[in-house]
């Protein structure tokens, strides 16, 4: 009797205690996805670790586990590295059913990321913020690096980048590793950055020096600008956002939009932004020439189009208007482009052989300048310069993981081609009425085709990587002038350019870790630099001649990187060194008559033996205290042309950042200081009739107020002390010695809206 009395009990017990609780248990188990950030494709065998939970992810990406509130969840795999999930990011996660991660072989480099979100951890890269969602200019994003600084013949468009010196073709700029755009006004209206349209960006690599080769000749740094990546959905769903903001400086209205659907197997999205501004005030009350009108509109296609394959298609057409250039004898008076890719990507699973991607891509730029706009007195004559540039291209890469290495190999294609005519009509003077037609790039074009490979090897605590890259590059001019041909009677040439970098990184303690990086980039002279023909396109008035003859340049560089960081502090220190043999430059030729009688001579592209160019660059961040951080940047180049014993043109000035941020009210309230201080740049090249620039102070404060979850308010000025002030890369307004001034004090606001 009492057995049976002690069964029914232990019963009860199952019933009403043990049952519920599986079944809580059951309910609360949950199952996300690991996915690759770039392609979407599922992470296989990557290990988690929760409490006292772990598993290992499935063929399909997938992991099971019971949500435990207030822990972290660590995970790790050969190819993203270890890392950690707060608690709110477990949540979110939950809410995705996915969660994106990032292959850490970047992050073994000299590399800087500028992410379109906010992230919890101090170590995150630079924060994307409203203000650069409508950007209409790609430069203006890398512009928040103290690193990077911008050549700019216009007020508000067209910011042409430098990075420790090195500029135009000196710098892979590339869309996903592969695409880019080739500027078809001679004189850089429209550089690549220009054609990247911030609001359809996830992020930005700035990878440093010649060391990654597998995007193209990284000489002196490489620019990635990466799309957002596919987010299929269980349900089908609708996402979007949208954004307006308003400068009272220069009258200035910028506007964003992006509508999305997406389901278990597709996922489509459209962008929109259009910017206009007008003429602004500089710190001295004075006008300076501003006027624009920006828009760039897009669609993306994501489709599964197998569990283990996904096809990405985006075309992205920009277009300018009457844009004003007060550093140039044209403005822009139209420009439209047309960015056309396609990527597909394949999870193989062999022993090996783990991934394969391909893209193909084309670009093509039409671009219209004249100077009938210009405020010219007197007038001699009317100049119109259509002029156009192709970008057609391919890429191809494989990934294999093998026990303690992986590696990268594949092989891509490039075409450049650019044709423009400049039409003078001769308004006064003996030559009135004669209609003159300068042919300014010959129809030349540049056809590269590459090999490429890049292997990891991690031994104990030291991870190396060797990568390289040959590449075979082949220019022609398929329309030379008559004047042309006669200094160059072989415009035709082909030249084999070898590459390669070895790095080596070393975690000396739990927070610390140091690295060593050698490498040597060599790479052929650009469709400017061989074939432009009597177009005044540097920085002085000097009309520049091409030369098909020049040498392959070489840079021999060195960088040391030494990372700390905590849970709530980071430092980043990157010290380089840059040894560069067959320097592409250009000389004045008093033998030489230029084409436009009123210019001072005549300039040709021509090798130097040897230039040298140092330099570091830091970065510190910190949370001080509950809902206080702040973050501190400087940078400096120093950069010398050996063969003339002076220093190298276009070298900005030491550069110092600090940004103070609060973020209270469960971060709903973001209040922002800014200070940037520039030192005066008294090395400056005799040679290019450089002047020294004075240095400058800037303060802007920002108020962040995120009203609902959809709904979020930004204002601020910008310039706060009004300073009148001037960067170092800025060319001065033609025919004066007066430089582009910047925008004096500038009071903005927006709003936006995501659902």
């Amino acid at each position: 009797m009492n057995f049976r009395k002690t069964l029914l009990q232990l019963l009860w017990v199952l019933v009403f205690v043990l049952v519920p609780a599986i079944t809580a248990f059951t309910q609360n188990k949950q199952q996300v996805r690991l996915l690759d950030r770039d392609s979407g494709l599922p992470i296989q065998e990557a290990t988690f670790s929760y409490g006292n939970q772990n598993g290992i992810s499935d063929e399909t990406g997938a992991i099971s586990f019971s949500y435990e509130e207030g822990l972290v969840m660590k995970l790790s795999h050969l190819n993203y590295g270890v890392w950690e999930l707060s608690d709110v990011q477990v949540q979110t996660m939950i809410k995705q059913k996915a969660c994106y991660c990032k292959s850490k072989n970047i992050d073994l480099y000299p590399v800087t990321v500028i992410a379109m979100h906010a992230k919890q951890s101090p170590n995150a890269g630079m924060k994307l913020g409203y203000q650069d969602k409508m950007a209409h200019d790609g430069a203006e994003v890398l512009n928040q690096l103290p690193a990077i600084n911008s050549i700019r013949k216009s007020g508000n468009y067209g910011a042409d980048p430098v990075f420790r010196g090195f500029k135009y073709d000196q710098l892979n700029i590339v869309i996903n590793g592969a695409q880019s755009a080739s500027a078809a006004c001679p004189n850089r209206m429209d550089p690549p950055t220009s054609q990247m349209a911030p609001n359809m960006l996830e992020r930005v690599e700035v990878l440093k020096g010649p060391h990654v080769l597998r995007y193209g000749t990284g000489f002196g740094a490489t620019v990635n600008f990466i799309p957002p990546p596919l987010k299929f959905s269980d349900q089908a769903d609708v996402y979007g956002r949208a954004s307006a903001g308003y400068q009272g400086n220069g009258e200035a209205i910028t506007t964003e939009a992006q509508l999305g659907f997406n389901g278990k197997k597709y996922d489509v999205s459209f962008f929109g932004a259009w910017a206009e501004g007008n003429d602004y005030k500089a710190g001295n009350g004075n006008t300076m020439q501003g006027d624009y009108q920006r828009g760039s509109f897009g669609t993306r296609l994501g489709l599964k189009v197998a569990s283990n394959q996904t096809l990405r298609l985006s075309t992205v057409y920009n277009m300018a208007r009457d844009v004003d250039f007060p550093a140039l004898p044209m403005d822009l008076r139209e420009d439209n482009t047309w960015l056309i890719n396609a990527r597909h990507d394949i999870q193989i699973n062999k022993e090996n052989l783990k991934l394969w991607n391909t893209t193909v891509y084309a670009s093509f730029v039409d671009h219209l300048m004249d100077n009938l706009l210009k405020p010219l007195d007197p007038r001699m004559m009317n100049a119109t310069t259509p002029a156009k540039t192709h970008n057609y291209g391919m890429r191809t890469e494989g990934s294999w993981q093998f026990t303690n290495s992986s590696l990268f190999a594949g092989a891509d294609w490039r075409l450049e081609s650019a044709e423009g005519t400049r039409i003078r009509e001769f308004l006064m003077g003996p030559n009135a009425g004669k209609i003159v037609k300068d042919n300014a790039w010959q129809e030349s074009q540049i056809n590269k085709m590459g090999l490429f490979g890049e292997y990891h090897i991690t031994g104990g605590e030291i991870k190396y990587v060797v990568s390289t890259r040959l590449e075979v590059n082949s220019a022609q001019a398929k329309d030379p002038s008559d004047g042309f041909i006669a200094l160059y009677p072989e415009t035709d040439v082909t030249q084999f350019n070898p590459s390669f970098s070895v790095g080596a990184s070393k975690k000396v303690s739990d927070k610390a870790k140091v690295g060593l990086w050698l490498g040597r980039a060599q790479r052929s002279a650009g469709l400017t630099e061989r074939y432009i023909n009597f177009f005044p396109v540097g920085q002085d008035p000097y009309e520049m001649l091409g030369n098909p003859e020049l040498d392959a340049e070489k840079n021999n560089q060195l960088d040391l990187t030494f990372d700390w960081a905590t849970n709530t502090s980071s430092i980043n220190v990157n010290v380089f060194a840059s040894y560069m043999q067959d320097f592409i430059s250009s000389v004045i030729e008093p033998d030489l008559s230029p084409v436009i009688p009123n210019s001072p001579g005549v300039r040709r592209f021509m090798n130097l033996d040897e230039a040298f160019k140092t330099g570091f660059e830091i970065n510190w961040s910190q949370r001080i205290a509950k809902g206080l951080s702040h973050q501190m940047g400087i940078a400096y180049t120093y950069a010398e042309d050996l063969e003339r014993e002076e220093p190298l043109p276009e070298i900005a000035p030491l550069d110092f950042r600090y940004v103070l941020h609060g973020s209270y009210v469960n971060d709903r309230l973001q209040p922002t200081i800014s200070f940037r201080h520039v030192l005066e740049q008294d090395r400056t090249s005799e040679e290019y009739g450089e002047s020294k620039t004075p240095s400058f102070s800037l303060v802007d404060i920002k108020l962040a107020f995120q009203v609902t979850d959809a709904f979020r308010v930004n204002a601020g000025v910008n310039n706060l002390f009004d300073e009148n002030y001037y960067e170092h890369l800025s060319r001065s307004v033609r025919s004066t010695p007066n430089p582009i001034y910047a925008q004096g004090r500038n009071i903005f606001a927006s709003l936006s809206v995501s659902f």
